[in-house]
């Protein structure tokens, strides 16, 4: 074989491998396919290996107060999560994922399948999660398992959000927090619905 059929061989099997190769959320998982209010929504990553983070996502240095770095565990019990975690959370019909953002954050793009209720008002919107008013104010023995997440490692609300729950008897052994939130989910290429 020649230099130039060789040439020609490599670049077409060199070819067809990267038509083939995918950006997979892992090696054995390509996509997965969610449920939403507006029904089922595919979460995968951005195709393009030359996609870059940009605007408000890639800021690295917000002014603290108040955007300071989160601790690990926003509370005692809590469990925190990474993204295959909370993919098998958004799969899950009797987990719940919470964008505990104000509506403005969350109309501006979300996760597929997360609904909002935001930090502010939590507490009062806890029959959403499997908790019932009663006198002393809620009784979540029935309580969902539940993720929540906001804008990233830097951002408070969705810690505010879970130690409100727990002071108000949320149990902490059924909250999750994405701690990645939504800077991570887009550094990572993944799936957003709404917004931009």
């Amino acid at each position: 074989m020649n230099n130039l059929a060789l040439t020609i061989a490599l670049t077409l099997v060199a070819g067809t491998a990267m038509a083939e190769s995918v950006v997979g959320i892992t090696k054995d998982l390509p996509s997965v396919t969610v449920q939403t209010g507006n029904g089922p929504v595919m979460i995968d990553r951005i195709q393009d290996t030359n996609n870059e983070v940009s605007g408000e996502w890639a800021l690295t240095s917000r002014p603290c107060p108040e955007f300071c770095i989160q601790p690990h565990s926003p509370a005692e019990g809590v469990t925190t999560i990474g993204e295959l975690e909370l993919i098998d959370m958004l799969q899950d019909p009797k987990a719940v994922v919470v964008d505990s953002r104000t509506r403005d954050w969350f109309e501006g793009g979300t996760i597929p399948g997360a609904i909002n209720i935001p930090y502010t008002y939590v507490v009062d919107e806890l029959g959403q999660l499997g908790c019932e008013p009663d006198f002393d104010g809620w009784d979540c023995t029935e309580a969902k398992p539940v993720a929540l997440f906001c804008n990233g490692v830097w951002c408070g609300q969705s810690p505010t959000a879970i130690r409100n729950m727990v002071n108000a008897g949320y149990p902490a052994d059924r909250i999750s927090y994405y701690r990645g939130g939504m800077q991570v989910w887009r550094l990572l290429g993944l799936t957003v619905i709404g917004g931009e």
